[in-house]
């Protein structure tokens, strides 16, 4: 079951959803019905195209495969804080400005969705992997952790130049009930993730 806006704000005040910075109020135009919009955040990781005459070849299926460690190796850092010019054909991982943290225990996950203002002019946000399972963002060791930043794959699919700056509202966020409390939350690779968070190691 999706959960509305009304439902999603009394999620928020009841702790089982937390979102910081908060969002503004119902009455601000980063509600829909049943989604909440979530901005970009300054740091981008830009996928360098290979050098001339190179081919560089990825086995998702090779044990010491680190999706983490390949961008770390093979994209550009950049910055969005004053505009950052997207060319048809690039793509570049993101970050929110929101973190999010969703305890196992409240039984509720989240999709996140680009913007369809954004689709109509070639931008994919979250190329593929809308999933946000319950238990993101949870430390039960550490009450005072926040959450994660969700992090975005973000594709120019179109063919015009598109222009990302910091606060873009790049994505919605959708809340769903789970049926039944998962026996464990979300610790997969991507459980630890952001832009301030240093790369295992």
């Amino acid at each position: 079951m999706i959960l509305s806006d009304r439902q999603i704000e009394a999620a928020l005040r009841r702790g089982q959803v937390r979102i910081t910075p908060p969002p503004d109020d119902l009455a601000s135009d980063v509600w829909s019905s049943t989604a909440l919009d979530l901005r970009l955040d300054a740091r981008l990781q830009v996928w360098l195209p290979d050098a001339p005459g190179a081919r560089l070849v990825v086995d998702p299926c090779d044990l010491n495969f680190s999706a983490t460690e390949l961008a770390s190796a093979h994209a550009a850092e950049a910055d969005c804080s004053d505009g950052f010019e997207i060319e048809p054909g690039m793509f570049l991982l993101g970050w929110t400005i929101e973190k999010l943290q969703l305890p196992h225990a409240s039984r509720i996950a989240a999709r996140v969705e680009g913007k369809s203002s954004l689709a109509r002019i070639g931008l994919g946000v979250h190329v593929t992997a809308p999933t946000i399972h319950a238990g993101f963002g949870f430390r039960a060791e550490d009450p005072g952790f926040v959450g994660n930043p969700i992090q975005l794959e973000i594709w120019n699919a179109g063919p015009l130049t598109v222009r990302l700056v910091k606060g873009l509202r790049i994505c919605q966020v959708i809340f769903e009930e789970v049926s039944g409390v998962p026996s464990r939350g979300y610790d997969g690779v991507f459980a630890v993730q952001g832009p301030d968070v240093a790369p295992p190691g």
